[in-house]
C-alpha cells in the first residue's frame, strides 16, 4: 500500500524512508510533489540566478529531479557550461550535483526494474535514472519521474552539449578572456630558458620572438629556433634547450631517428655543476634493435660535459619509463631502446610504468571503490547497509578485508608509488652524482613528461612556488606536447577527438562495480558503459598532480601552495574554462588563437589569491623556503603513497576529506593572528599619535610659561618706569591726563596714577587713548615737594622764579632726590641765551 502524502504538501527526502520502502518502490518516488516541466515560466525565474557565470545560458530545465547520492529534491539545469542542481525552494548550489559538462567523462540512461508482487505492479513505476560519471572521481545519479519526458530532454541537450563538435564551441570561447588575460606563452617559455641559462635579467618581448633574437646561449648551452615554424617536430615548442656544441644541421638530421621526431633536448640543466635533465621520445632502432645514428648518439654524448674540479666526462643514465618488455615490444614498430654500447658512457634503466590503457583502467576502478565504499554512493545508500548488513561492524572483518582488498587492486596507488620513485631516482642521480638523465618512454609526451617535471620539482625549489609551478607546467606538459585533448577528453581542432561517449542503446544491464547494481531488482542500461580501450582518453596529468600532492604530504613546508590550490587547479583545468590547457600542441594552439580568445587560468587563479595574500586557501601556512632551499630527495620508504584526500574523498567522503585538512584550522588561526596583528599595529599608532601630541603639549607650556614669565619681568620693569615718570613729570609741575574713546561706553578721563589693571586692560582692549598735558595750577605746584625742591636746586632759575633756559628740558636732567637718569646728550643740542651771560 502506497503511503500517502504528506499533509502539508512538501515533499519529503528519501532519507524520511526505510530502507525497504526505498528498494520496494513505495517510498518517496511516490510522495515526491513533482513539478511539472515548464519551459515557459521556468526560463523566467532561472534566468537570472546569480551563480551564474559570465555569458553562462541556460538549455534545459529539469523540475522535481532527485539527487540519488543524497536523497535530495531539486531543480536540474542544463547551460552552455555545466549541469546545475538547485535544492528544493531555497535554490541553493548542491555541489555535488553541479558539474560543468567538460569534467563529464560519461553519462547513461537506466531504468531500475523493481522486483514486486503482481498485485502491486502497476502501482510501483519503474524508476528512470541518469547517471554522470566525472573525471574527478564523482559518480552522480539523478532520478526522474516516469511519464515527464524530463530524462530524454536533459539526456538529449547532454549529447549536444557535452562534445562539441568543434574547438571553438566550447564555453570558454563564448565567454573569452574577460579580465583573466592570458599573455603570450612563448614569452613565459623563454623567460624560463632565460633562467635556466643563469640570464634572469634578460626579459622577452613578442618583437624578440618575431626577429628571432632570442638565440641566447652560455657556455654549454643555448636556445635554437630550429622549430621556430614547427616544421622540424609539430609537438616540440619553437624553440628548445640543446648543447651548444651541435649545430642546427646536426639536430636536424638527429630528429629522424626518434619517434615523431622528439630528439633529444635539454629540459632542465643545474646550475654550477653542468648536469641536465633531457627528454626524447624512443628511438628508432628497428625490430633487430641494430639501427643506429650517429648524429643522435653525438648529440646524447654531448650531454657528458665535463665535471668542475675532476675534467671527467660526467656520466650519462639514459631512463626508459617502461617496462623492458614493452620496450621491446614496441621493436615490432620500429621503436625500442638504446644500447648502452652505442652511447658514450651511458646506461640504461627501466623503470616499469604502464602504459596510458592501464592508468585509465585503474583510475576507474578506484573511482568505482570510491563510491561504492563513500558516505554519498550513487544509489542513495551508506556503505554500512550495503549487502543487507553492517560491513564495518558487528565484527564482519572480511568484509573490511575485502574492501581495502578492492583499493589495492585498483592498482592506482602502485602506479603512484612507481612515478614517484622513477622521478626521485632521476633527482637522486642529478643531485648526488652530477649526472646527466635522458629520459623517453614510446612518443615522449606522457610517462616522460611525468617523470622530468616531477624530478625538476624535488631538484629545483623555485618550482615549488606559485610562478615556479606555472612556469614548469607551462614548459614540461604545454609547450612539450602533452595530448591535453586526447587524454582529458576534450574536442581538438581536427574534430571531436577521440573520447567518444556512450550513446548507443543496449541489452539490460548495469555498468561495472557501480553501486546500483547492488541494490535489489534489476537495472536495464539504456546505454552501455563507455570502453575507454580504442581511445586515448588517460588520467595521466591528474596522476601527476597527485603525485606532487605525495609529495607535499612527506614535504609539507617545502611548497608554496597548499592542496586545495591544486584541487582548484584540476577543476579549472577539466572544466575547460580556460583555454589553456586546450588542443595538443603549442602548434594547435597557436592555429586556434587560443590566447587572445579565451581567458587565463593563471590569472584566474592569481586574482583569487589577490584578495587575502598569504591567507587564502590556496597559500600554505606552513611554508619555509629558508629551510628547504636544495633538493629533496625522498628515501624509499618515505614513498608508499596514500589517498588523496582533499581530492579523492571530497565526494565520497566529504566530511572525511574536511577533518583531514589541518591547514583549514592553521589557516584560521594564521587569520586571527593577522588581525590581531593589524589591531597591535593599530594601537601602536595610536599610542605613537598620543605620545607625540603630548610632547608637543609639552613644548607649548614650556613656551607658555616662558612667555608669561618675561611678561611679569616686562610689567614689572613697566610698572617701576611708570611710577619714575609719574614722579618726573609731577615733578615738573605738569598733569597728564589720558583720555579713552570707549565704543560702548562714554568717553572718559583718567589721570596717570589710576593703577586699577582691569579698567587699563578694558581700555587698552576696547579704547583709543590720547594724551594731555597740563600745566599745575600755581597752588598745586606750590604744593607740590618735587617742584620745591627742582626749584631750590636748579641753578637756571631767577629770582623770581623764571628759568633762565626754557628749552634745557628739566624732565631729563636728574636728581638724586628725583631719582631721574640724567639725558646729557640733551645738552649738546640746547642753544645758549645771551642773557644767561648778561647775567
Amino acid at each position: 500500500m502506497t503511503p500517502p502524502r504528506p499533509p502539508s504538501g512538501r515533499a519529503r527526502s528519501l532519507r524520511d524512508y526505510s530502507e525497504s520502502e526505498k528498494m520496494e518502490g513505495t517510498g518517496s518516488w511516490d510522495t515526491l510533489e513533482w513539478t511539472k516541466l515548464d519551459p515557459v515560466s521556468g526560463s523566467a525565474s532561472f534566468s537570472n540566478l546569480s551563480c551564474l557565470l559570465e555569458s553562462e545560458r541556460i538549455v534545459v530545465e529539469g523540475y522535481g529531479v532527485v539527487l540519488i547520492n543524497t536523497d535530495e529534491a531539486g531543480t536540474l539545469l542544463v547551460t552552455n557550461f555545466r549541469i546545475l542542481f538547485l535544492s528544493e525552494g531555497t535554490r541553493k548550489v548542491i555541489p555535488l550535483g553541479t558539474i560543468p559538462l567538460a569534467t563529464i567523462e560519461k553519462f547513461n540512461k537506466m531504468v531500475l526494474k523493481v522486483q514486486s508482487s503482481n498485485r502491486l505492479a502497476d502501482k510501483n513505476p519503474q524508476r528512470r535514472l541518469l547517471q554522470v560519471t566525472g573525471k574527478d572521481m564523482r559518480i552522480i545519479v539523478y532520478g526522474f519521474r516516469p511519464k515527464t519526458k524530463q530524462r530524454r530532454t536533459v539526456f538529449d541537450a547532454l549529447l549536444r552539449c557535452s562534445k562539441p563538435e568543434r574547438v571553438w564551441d566550447l564555453y570558454t570561447f563564448a565567454c573569452g578572456p574577460s579580465k583573466f588575460g592570458n599573455a603570450n606563452p612563448k614569452e613565459r617559455l623563454l623567460n624560463e630558458y632565460f633562467r635556466l641559462l643563469g640570464k634572469s635579467s634578460l626579459r622577452a618581448s613578442m618583437d624578440m620572438i618575431e626577429d628571432g633574437s632570442f638565440t641566447f646561449s652560455n657556455e654549454l648551452w643555448r636556445i635554437s629556433d630550429l622549430n621556430s615554424n614547427y616544421n622540424l617536430c609539430q609537438s616540440y615548442p619553437f624553440a628548445f634547450m640543446v648543447p651548444k656544441s651541435i649545430s642546427d644541421e646536426e639536430l636536424l638530421q638527429a630528429s629522424s631517428f626518434r619517434a615523431k621526431c622528439r630528439l633529444p633536448v635539454i629540459t632542465w640543466c643545474q646550475p654550477g655543476s653542468g648536469a641536465v635533465i633531457a627528454r626524447s621520445s624512443q628511438p628508432l632502432v628497428g625490430l633487430m634493435m641494430n639501427m643506429r645514428s650517429n648524429f643522435d648518439e653525438k648529440l646524447v654524448a654531448a650531454f657528458c660535459t665535463q665535471q668542475a674540479g675532476t675534467g671527467e666526462r660526467r656520466k650519462l643514465y639514459i631512463a626508459d619509463a617502461r617496462p623492458r618488455k614493452n620496450a621491446l615490444a614496441n621493436g615490432a614498430m620500429g621503436g625500442g631502446s638504446e644500447s648502452s654500447s652505442n652511447y658514450f658512457q651511458s646506461e640504461i634503466v627501466f623503470f616499469g610504468i604502464d602504459n596510458i590503457h592501464a592508468m585509465r583502467e585503474s583510475f576507474s576502478r578506484l573511482r568505482d571503490y570510491l563510491d561504492m565504499h563513500g558516505t554519498t554512493s550513487s544509489d542513495g545508500r551508506s556503505s554500512f547497509l550495503r549487502h543487507g548488513g553492517w560491513t564495518w561492524g558487528g565484527g564482519n572483518l572480511s568484509s573490511m578485508s575485502a574492501s581495502v582488498s578492492l583499493l589495492g587492486d585498483s592498482g592506482w596507488l602502485i602506479h603512484i608509488q612507481n612515478v614517484l620513485a622513477g622521478a626521485a631516482w632521476i633527482a637522486a642521480r642529478v643531485a648526488m652524482e652530477s649526472a646527466s638523465v635522458l629520459v623517453h618512454c614510446s612518443d615522449g609526451w606522457d610517462r616522460t613528461t611525468q617523470l622530468v617535471s616531477l624530478a625538476c620539482l624535488m631538484l629545483d625549489p623555485y618550482y615549488r612556488t606559485f610562478a615556479g609551478f606555472q612556469a614548469l607546467v607551462e614548459k614540461d606538459w604545454l609547450a612539450f606536447g602533452h595530448p591535453f585533448s586526447d587524454r582529458v577528453g576534450m574536442p581538438n581542432i581536427s574534430g571531436p577527438g577521440n573520447f567518444d561517449l556512450p550513446r548507443q542503446s543496449s541489452s539490460a544491464g548495469s555498468f561495472p562495480s557501480s553501486p546500483v547494481r547492488q541494490s535489489s531488482g534489476s537495472a536495464a542500461s539504456q546505454s552501455s558503459s563507455s570502453s575507454h580501450a580504442q581511445n586515448n582518453y588517460s588520467p595521466i596529468f591528474t596522476q601527476w598532480v597527485d603525485s606532487v600532492s605525495q609529495l607535499m604530504r612527506m614535504y609539507p613546508c617545502a611548497f608554496e601552495f597548499s592542496p586545495t590550490f591544486l584541487v582548484d587547479f584540476m577543476d579549472c583545468l577539466l572544466s575547460c574554462r580556460f583555454g589553456n590547457f586546450l588542443c595538443n600542441s603549442e602548434k594547435e594552439r597557436q592555429q586556434c588563437g587560443i590566447a587572445e580568445a579565451c581567458g587565463c587560468l593563471w590569472a584566474y587563479l592569481t586574482d583569487l589569491r589577490s584578495f587575502a595574500a598569504t591567507s587564502h586557501a590556496h597559500c600554505n601556512p606552513f611554508y619555509d623556503p629558508l629551510k628547504y632551499d636544495g633538493p629533496l630527495l625522498p628515501p624509499a620508504a618515505s614513498l608508499a603513497p596514500t589517498l588523496w584526500p582533499q581530492f579523492h574523498l571530497r565526494w565520497a567522503c566529504p566530511e572525511e576529506a574536511k577533518s583531514a585538512d589541518i591547514e583549514v584550522q592553521c589557516r584560521a588561526m594564521r587569520v586571527k593572528y593577522s588581525e590581531m596583528q593589524k589591531d597591535k599595529e593599530a594601537a601602536e599608532r595610536r599610542v605613537d599619535e598620543i605620545s607625540f601630541a603630548m610632547e608637543s603639549l609639552s613644548a607649548e607650556l614650556l613656551r607658555e610659561r616662558r612667555m608669561s614669565w618675561s611678561a611679569r619681568e616686562s610689567a614689572n620693569r613697566a610698572t617701576k618706569e611708570y611710577a619714575a615718570l609719574t614722579r618726573a613729570v609731577q615733578s615738573l609741575g605738569c598733569n597728564v591726563n589720558f583720555t579713552t574713546s570707549d565704543v560702548e561706553d562714554d568717553p572718559r578721563t583718567c589721570s596717570l596714577e589710576d593703577n586699577n589693571p582691569r579698567r587699563r586692560d578694558r581700555h587698552g582692549n576696547n579704547s583709543d587713548v590720547s594724551v594731555s598735558i597740563s600745566l599745575m595750577a600755581e597752588e598745586s605746584r606750590c604744593g607740590n615737594p618735587l617742584g620745591r625742591v627742582c626749584e631750590a636746586l636748579c641753578p637756571l632759575r631767577t629770582r623770581e622764579g623764571v628759568c633762565r633756559w626754557p628749552e634745557a628740558g628739566c624732565a631729563h636732567l636728574g636728581s638724586q632726590f628725583v631719582g631721574l637718569k640724567a639725558n646729557f646728550d640733551a645738552f649738546d643740542r640746547l642753544a645758549i641765551h645771551d642773557s644767561y651771560f648778561q647775567s
